[in-house]
């Protein structure tokens, strides 16, 4: 196959939290992908995501990036969202030639010139290649779209593991959102070990 512009989608889950990380993911698809599948991660029910990520780790070239909940305090929750794309996309170029040369796709020698990425939202991650941001676009781009499944995907069993560390907290249930029982919580027991604090959860 010739040389060919990859698409390359970047999305996060985890930025409304009061606790537990931020998490992003980074995906190119194949051409040959199932795009039907694909739908912005909040659109799809628990059991469907779960059904789909392993396809798109199957298939797709991808990338994780985590920014645990002291980095947020510490340098702002936007730029932790930013910079945990910034660690996917970088996970996932380490795993571009081969995937590439799996698929049969030509790279040049300098090939994060042949990327072309999309990141949902309003600003853009520091990365390699040229970036464009735009609203929603994980519901408009299906690179995008797997990007965030496996973004919401990995957060989702973070935050199972650490209900088990911490039940009190209800962590199973709400995932760390601000719901009434987890700000109720909070007030009554204190911020738990994960807590975001630079957030208000009263």
């Amino acid at each position: 196959m010739e040389n060919m512009i990859l698409t390359c989608g970047l999305d996060e889950a985890g930025r409304g939290p009061l606790a537990g990380p931020v998490t992003a993911g980074c995906v190119i698809l194949p051409a040959d992908f199932p795009i039907e599948l694909l739908n912005d991660s909040k659109k799809l029910t628990e059991k469907k995501r779960e059904k789909i990520e392993p396809i798109i780790k199957e298939q797709a070239c991808w990338g994780l990036g985590i920014v645990d909940h002291k980095t947020i305090d510490q340098m702002n929750i936007l730029q932790a969202s930013l910079y945990a794309m910034s660690l996917a996309y970088n996970e996932m170029i380490k795993k571009l030639p081969e995937w590439a040369k799996k698929h049969g796709i030509i790279l040049e020698t300098k090939f994060e010139n042949q990327i072309s990425a999309i990141t949902d939202g309003i600003y853009n991650p520091k990365i390699g290649c040229q970036c464009r941001c735009e609203p929603k676009a994980d519901g408009k781009y299906p690179e995008v779209m797997a990007a965030s499944i496996i973004a919401k995907v990995e957060r989702d069993h973070m935050m199972m593991e650490y209900d088990k560390l911490y039940p009190e907290y209800g962590y199973a249930k709400h995932k760390g959102y601000p719901t009434k029982a987890h700000k109720e919580i909070c007030q009554k027991l204190g911020p738990s070990p994960i807590q975001r604090l630079s957030f208000n959860f009263e």
